[in-house]
C-alpha cells in the first residue's frame, strides 16, 4: 500500500503564504490582545479575516464553489499547521474550530436550501457557529449515547428541550447545530437528530459565558439553554435518528483538524525554546551546550516529526474514502500529548522567562492543556483504539 506524502507545489505555496501572513500581521494582533479572544472581539475577527483574503489564504478547507481553495486533509495538514504558529492564526484564515467543522459536515450533509442559508455565509465569514452536544452530567460528554436533550414532535415541526455546556463559540453565533434526542432513551447507541437553530429563536437562550484555562478560542464556552424552542422540519440536518452517523461525519475530520493547528504550536514554542538555547550562556556556555538540554530539544523534534507523520497518515486514510476512525484516534492522543509536552519542555528550557508573560509561552501551556479533552479524552480514544485492536486480531484469527 503506497501513502503519498508529497506536497503538492501548489499547498506548498499556500503554506508559504500563510506563514509569511502570520508573522507580519497575526503574530502582531496576537501580541496586541495577549491571545486573549473569548470576549469575541468581532472587528478584530473581521480585521484579520480581511487581511486574510488580500493574502490569498482565507478559507483553505473550503469547496471553491463557496469561495475557498478547496484543499483536501493533506493540503490543510500543511496550511493548518502554518496558520496554528499563531493562536490567531486560525480564527483569521477561517479554518478556526467549531466552524471549520460546522462547514465540513454542512457541505456533506445539508440540502441546497441550507447550504446557501447556512454554509454560503458561514464560509465567506460573515457568520460564525457553534455545534451544541455537550450537556451536564447525567448528559452527553465523553460518552455521547448518554444525549438526553430531547425533541418531540409537533405539528410541522419539533420542540428541542435540554441543556447543554461548554459550546464553543455560541456567543455571538448566528446559528447552533444541536443534537437532541427523537427515539429511544440515554444510553441508547441511536436516536439522536441534528436540528439548525437560528440565534434568533426565542427557545434558545444564553445561560452563561463559562470561565476556562484556555482563552484562545474566540467567543469561549458558553452554556445554553433549549427551553421549548420550536423549530420547523426543514430545520432538521439531514434525516432524523442518524444524528450520530452524521457527528462521525464532522468529528473524525475535526479531531485531525485539531491536530494540524494545536501542531503550529508546538512548532511555535520549540523555536522559541531553541532560540533560547542558542543564546542563554549558562555554567561557562549556551545552555544548547548541556546534555540535558539537548535531550529535551531532542525529545520535541521528537515529538513533532511524530506527529506530522501520524497526522499525515491518518489524512491520507480519510481522503483515500478508507474508515478512518482508528488513525484519526490514534492521532488525536497522540499529538494531543505530544503537543502538551513540547510546550511544557519550552517552559523547562526557558525558565523563569518561560512562565512569564515575556514570552508567549506561558499563554500556549494555558491553551494546549485543554487539547486533551476536547474531541474526546486521550481515555476515551484509547478504550477505542483497544476495542478496534483487539477486534481486528479476532477476525483474523489470532485471538481466541
Amino acid at each position: 500500500m503506497a501513502i503519498e506524502f508529497d506536497i503538492d507545489r501548489d499547498v506548498s505555496d499556500i503554506a508559504r503564504r500563510t506563514a509569511d501572513f502570520v508573522r507580519d500581521t497575526v503574530l502582531p494582533a496576537e501580541e496586541d490582545c495577549h491571545g486573549d479572544v473569548h470576549a469575541g472581539p468581532e472587528p478584530l475577527r473581521r480585521g484579520l479575516q480581511k487581511a486574510a483574503r488580500a493574502a490569498g489564504v482565507f478559507a483553505p478547507h473550503v469547496p471553491q464553489r463557496w469561495g475557498g481553495l478547496g484543499l483536501d486533509l493533506r493540503g490543510q495538514a500543511v496550511v493548518f499547521e502554518a496558520a496554528g504558529y499563531s493562536l490567531l492564526g486560525p480564527l483569521a484564515l477561517n479554518c478556526a474550530a467549531p466552524d471549520e467543522g460546522n462547514m465540513h459536515l454542512l457541505e456533506a450533509v445539508a440540502t441546497e436550501e441550507q447550504k446557501a442559508h447556512f454554509l454560503a455565509p458561514l464560509a465567506a465569514g460573515e457568520t460564525r457557529s457553534c455545534f451544541a452536544m455537550t450537556e451536564p452530567s447525567p448528559g452527553a460528554g465523553s460518552d455521547p449515547r448518554a444525549l438526553a436533550t430531547t425533541a418531540v414532535r409537533i405539528p410541522g415541526g419539533w420542540r428541542i428541550n435540554g441543556r447543554k455546556w461548554f459550546i464553543s463559540g455560541a456567543d455571538g453565533a448566528a446559528f447552533a447545530i444541536c443534537m437532541a434526542r427523537t427515539s429511544g432513551e440515554p444510553g441508547d447507541p441511536g436516536g439522536a437528530t441534528m436540528f439548525l437553530v437560528g440565534a434568533d429563536n426565542p427557545g434558545m437562550k444564553m445561560v452563561r459565558n463559562i470561565g476556562t484555562l484556555d482563552r484562545g478560542l474566540f467567543a469561549g464556552h458558553s452554556e445554553l439553554a433549549f427551553d421549548d424552542c420550536e423549530v420547523t422540519d426543514d430545520a432538521v440536518l439531514g434525516e432524523a435518528d442518524k444524528g450520530f452517523e452524521y457527528a462521525q461525519v464532522r468529528l473524525g475530520p475535526a479531531r485531525l483538524t485539531h491536530c494540524m493547528r494545536w501542531l503550529g504550536v508546538a512548532r511555535r514554542a520549540q523555536d522559541i525554546a531553541l532560540d533560547r538555547a542558542a543564546t542563554r550562556t549558562a555554567f561557562g556556555g549556551p545552555l544548547a551546550e548541556l546534555g540535558m538540554v539537548q535531550q529535551q530539544l531532542a525529545d520535541s523534534e521528537i515529538d513533532i516529526e511524530t506527529s506530522r507523520a501520524v497526522l499525515w497518515r491518518a489524512c491520507w486514510e480519510l481522503d483515500q474514502g478508507r474508515p478512518g476512525a482508528q488513525h484519526t484516534s490514534i492521532a488525536k492522543t497522540f499529538v494531543s500529548e505530544a503537543v502538551g509536552r513540547v510546550v511544557d519542555r519550552a517552559v523547562q528550557v526557558c525558565g523563569a522567562l518561560g512562565i512569564s508573560e515575556d514570552t508567549p509561552l506561558a499563554a500556549l501551556y494555558r491553551e494546549v492543556r485543554p487539547f486533551r479533552v476536547y474531541d474526546g479524552p486521550s481515555e476515551t480514544h484509547r478504550w477505542a483504539i483497544a476495542k478496534r485492536a483487539v477486534r481486528a486480531a479476532r477476525e483474523r484469527g489470532g485471538v481466541r
